[in-house]
């Protein structure tokens, strides 16, 4: 069968069908509302609500099995009293709909002591892994070298945005999906045992696709005004991860072309922040006059 890979509609998520369908959505971050407690912002629970829009998700797809890929929980390198609750419930009720796959994320510290007993819940290496055909792991680490053979590597971690701003500096904000080559130099580097080459059986040229996050409450980074060193995880710092090329879409599944065009635009450019003068240049100023 062919690999086919569609987002929903409007929503961070998307479903992979090959011999089998996968629901895979990354960045949920649940127990981000005790965090954000802590630091004096007082928010419900939207464990419940998160719940509710991925059980229609599943409604709307069917699929064999959910993935998520990467931080589930938030707090590290704690587990908050919130995510001791509501994990074990929100995995458990997951799973009574398809088998749960977890690609560990770096804030999924400890998530192992989360999961329901019995049920059927698989918890990856955190450098990932394929499943039928695609590779998946979250992005805070170098992939597994096993995925470089296949077609496509699904991953997350940057919670990608686009961000354009006006004239008089009012900015939007928009979640987006990233769709981009590997840089086979870069790779070659780093996996130098591998020998790496086009048409070599280690090294199928994959597509990767970057999810955005789940949970709105997270942010996120915005590509059109990032470069490698401002991306988080080693394979886009290193710049293995071909930014300048890479198409964005927006969740409603505009097209908005590649990157570096993107960046040209005027309401895509970084404004620069003016400098405030310190209290001591301030001081020698009015002694002057």
């Amino acid at each position: 069968m062919t690999i086919q890979i569609d987002p929903l509609i409007d929503e961070p998520a998307l479903v992979v069908s090959n011999e089998t369908k996968s629901l895979v959505v990354a960045d949920i971050h649940l127990g981000i509302e005790w965090d954000l407690y802590r630091s004096g912002f007082s928010i419900p629970s939207r464990m419940k609500y998160g719940l509710e829009r991925i059980l229609n998700y599943i409604k709307q797809s069917s699929p064999d099995r959910i993935i998520l890929l990467g931080d589930v929980k938030h707090n590290v390198p704690q587990i908050s009293w919130q995510e001791r609750d509501e994990i074990p419930y929100f995995l458990s009720v997951l799973s009574d709909h398809a088998d749960v796959e977890i690609f560990p994320g770096n804030h999924d510290g400890g998530i192992e002591y989360l999961l329901p007993e019995r049920k059927n819940i698989t918890v990856h290496p955190a450098r990932g892994s394929i499943i039928d055909g695609v590779g998946y792991f979250h992005g805070h680490t170098w992939p597994d070298p096993e995925m470089l053979k296949a077609r496509y590597i699904i991953t997350a971690h940057n919670h990608p945005t686009i961000r354009l701003t006006d004239s008089l500096g009012y900015a939007m904000v928009e979640q987006s999906w990233i769709r981009t080559r590997l840089n086979l130099p870069v790779l070659k580097e780093h996996f130098s045992s591998l020998e790496l080459e086009k048409d070599n059986s280690n090294w199928n040229d994959p597509e990767m696709i970057i999810v955005p996050s789940f949970n709105e409450l997270c942010g996120g980074v915005a590509f059109n005004e990032s470069l490698h060193d401002d991306l988080l995880g080693p394979l886009f710092s290193s710049r293995g991860v071909d930014i300048d090329n890479a198409q964005a879409y927006l969740l409603d599944g505009t097209q908005l072309g590649k990157l570096k065009n993107i960046r040209k635009l005027e309401e895509s450019k970084v404004r620069p922040k003016k400098k405030r003068k310190s209290a001591k240049k301030e001081e020698q100023k009015r002694s002057r006059k």
